[in-house]
């Protein structure tokens, strides 16, 4: 699928394969409500809108919004795509499933206050400023037989991803996981990433996961409503 994408605006890669593979395993049926978080290019918004499902893709950056919806309508696929900060453009909504492939390289600088095309990666000090915030309020977003597909690389912490998932009264584990090469970002931060503890000397590898978090219904009643 070829796909308009200008500078400063997220290049599908490896984790965006993942992530949309993931989808497509998961079952999603035909008519189901799916959100995009981070949707860039819209690519994985655009594979699921293929699938029949209807949906809606969020990001921050104006030039990804435009991009995204370009490319729909080249496509000819009916992706709503709006912009704003996660999950503030579709406040009261639910959703079926929510996928997300959001900012996940460790750095100083704060994800909020950047602009331009290193929104992509900025993700704070540990990697999971925006990570943290989608497991956190997810399950407000999610029917109660809804279903989050996250993907994200295993420096940042594949356990505290699935704590906080499972804080947030949810059935969480790893579906996909795959062993990449550093790319060029995590390369020129080698040093400082080993530096706080997130790689190991002469490490030039990462693992990505795919982590599903599924709503927990006990005793026929949604948790949530407990």
């Amino acid at each position: 699928m070829l796909l308009l994408r200008p500078p400063g605006v997220y290049r599908p890669q490896s984790d965006t394969l993942l992530l949309a593979d993931a989808l497509r395993r998961s079952g999603v049926p035909a008519g189901a409500r799916v959100l995009e978080l981070g949707t860039g290019t819209g690519a994985v918004a655009m594979a699921a809108a293929r699938g029949g499902c209807e949906v809606v893709a969020v990001d921050v950056s104006a030039r990804a919004v435009l991009t995204a919806r370009v490319n729909a309508l080249v496509q000819g696929l009916p992706v709503r795509v709006l912009r704003g900060d996660l999950f503030a453009p579709v406040a009261g909504e639910v959703f079926d499933v929510i996928v997300a492939n959001p900012p996940y390289v460790a750095g100083d600088a704060d994800p909020a206050s950047v602009r331009g095309r290193s929104r992509a990666w900025e993700a704070g000090p540990g990697g999971r400023m925006l990570l943290d915030r989608i497991c956190a309020a997810a399950p407000e977003h999610l029917t109660p037989s809804g279903t989050l597909l996250v993907v994200h690389s295993a420096l940042n912490g594949v356990a505290a991803t699935l704590v906080s998932l499972r804080r947030a009264g949810m059935r969480a584990s790893v579906v996909t996981r795959r062993r990449e090469p550093l790319g060029p970002v995590m390369r020129r931060r080698a040093a400082e990433l080993r530096a706080r503890g997130l790689l190991r000397p002469g490490q030039r590898h990462e693992d990505l996961v795919v982590v599903r978090a599924d709503r927990v219904r006990e005793g026929g009643h949604d948790r949530r409503a407990a």
